[in-house]
């Protein structure tokens, strides 16, 4: 019971410092990307490194020197130059994205080293004990450091970068006390007046160099688990939205609660059927293959016809294609949108089959209809598998008025209430419209007005 509890209470604490888990296994495509993100974080450090030099080489030159100008050596232009050209080969590793792990170790470690080296050379620079260089600010690079490496995402450049620039201020101090011409004290008014050695406040600056490295490198752990989730959840998304019309896949992911079976709402829509005639024999005919690829070419033809005027694809039916029009998105064209899709749906269709039998292959046939009325939009299934879907009278009229369509004579029908809500939304016919006045349809109980939209 004891261990189960002290169990419970190490997964509470590592929830609390990282956060929550990201998953163990990741497909190559979501590694990837991470991998990418990080190769742009790398040129992005570039960058600002190369912009700290620039902007350190500049206030160097205009500011006034504060050391005898006779001395033997000047090493912050040394330094700077040494910098520099080890930042554009970076930077042009990053561009060329041949940057390894080795070599961004080495990257922070010549970064760290290059500061501790020009820190530890002002004491020679202006002819003072080692002790001198305890005290200058220049140490404050040392957090614009290990910040840089924040940038990657990756704890272990921050935990590097902060133990280095630990060790070596500690080495400094140790330096400082072998040399022996600066004694240690305890009064902190002559440490700061003089090249005493004040311990307490040395360990100080090792302390808060190791405690922001440490808060770094837990919000750097707690922000890679968000951003590999992020990804992974990202490209999850991504894939889904391929087996959704991307306006379902908008209203999924932008809901503001989670969606539950049962969720719907009732709207005025127009259905639209495409499907192709005698498609079960043709596909008796052929190998699977070219009957999968058939539909592909069928489904990418009108498919993309469909939702360059608003439609929306709820779903493929094999040769079938069901789409409606004002569910999602709304519009106030919805009926205006449907025909004018099947206008395009019918010259698309005209030419396709022009290509196909210019090549030698069989025609197709496809017919079109489109229905109109309240229709509840919503999720249905089970919890664990949903659906989005469209329900209503105008859903199973619109299936009967395709089928229609070979007892018709016609490629494309539709209702006469569907036509006249058409032409009320700005819809303007290419030309004239045979009506049905009173047309019989297979499983419609009352005889009903049609139009033909083409024939």
């Amino acid at each position: 019971m004891s261990v189960s509890l002290a169990r419970r209470c190490l997964d509470m604490l590592k929830l609390l410092l990282f956060g929550e888990t990201a998953p163990l296994e990741m497909p190559m495509r979501v590694s990837a990307a991470i991998e990418r993100q990080q190769a742009q974080s790398e040129i992005l450090i570039g960058w600002v490194q190369l912009g700290v030099v620039i902007v350190f080489g500049t206030l160097y030159a205009l500011s006034p020197k504060t050391f005898d100008m006779d001395v033997m050596i000047a090493p912050v232009p040394w330094a700077l130059a040494a910098y520099l050209a080890f930042t554009v080969v970076r930077l042009s590793l990053g561009y060329r994205d041949a940057l390894t792990r080795w070599f961004l170790t080495l990257s922070v470690i010549i970064d760290m080293a290059l500061l501790m080296g020009l820190i530890w050379s002002f004491h020679i620079q202006y002819e003072q004990p080692v002790a001198f260089v305890l005290k200058v600010p220049t140490l404050l690079y040392v957090f614009i450091f290990i910040a840089l490496r924040a940038l990657r995402f990756d704890a272990f450049f921050v935990l590097l970068s902060g133990l280095i620039a630990a060790v070596g201020w500690l080495l400094m101090l140790v330096i400082s006390l072998a040399e022996g011409t600066s004694e240690i004290t305890r009064d902190f008014v002559l440490y700061m007046i003089s090249t005493q050695i004040l311990l307490g406040a040395e360990f100080d600056k090792i302390m808060s160099i190791l405690v922001v490295t440490m808060i770094l490198a837990l919000a750097i752990v707690r922000a890679r688990r968000l951003l590999v989730r992020s990804i992974a959840e990202g490209a999850a998304a991504a894939d889904l939205s391929r087996f959704f019309a991307p306006e379902i896949a908008d209203q999924i992911t932008q809901s503001e609660i989670r969606i539950e079976p049962g969720h719907g709402e009732l709207v005025e829509a127009a259905v639209l059927f495409c499907d192709i005639r005698g498609f079960t024999q043709l596909a008796a005919e052929q190998p699977p293959d070219a009957v999968m690829m058939l539909l592909a070419e069928y489904e990418a033809r009108m498919g993309n016809t469909i939702q360059n005027h608003s439609g929306s694809i709820d779903k493929y039916l094999g040769d079938g294609i069901m789409a409606t029009f004002g569910v999602a998105p709304k519009s106030v064209t919805w009926a205006a949108d449907a025909l004018r899709a099947v206008d395009e749906l019918v010259s698309v269709s005209e030419h396709w089959q022009r290509e196909r039998l210019d090549s030698g292959l069989r025609p197709l046939e496809i017919g079109f209809a489109v229905a109109k009325g309240p229709v509840i939009f919503g999720a249905v299934g089970d919890p664990n598998r949903l659906e989005y879907t469209v329900i209503g009278d105008a859903v199973n009229l619109a299936a009967k008025l395709e089928k229609h369509n070979k007892v018709a004579g016609a490629v494309a029908l539709t209702t006469s209430a569907a036509y006249r809500e058409a032409r009320a939304q700005g819809y303007v016919p290419p030309g004239n419209r045979r009506e049905l006045e009173e047309a019989n349809v297979a499983g419609v109980e009352q005889s009903i007005g049609l139009i033909i939209l083409a024939e």
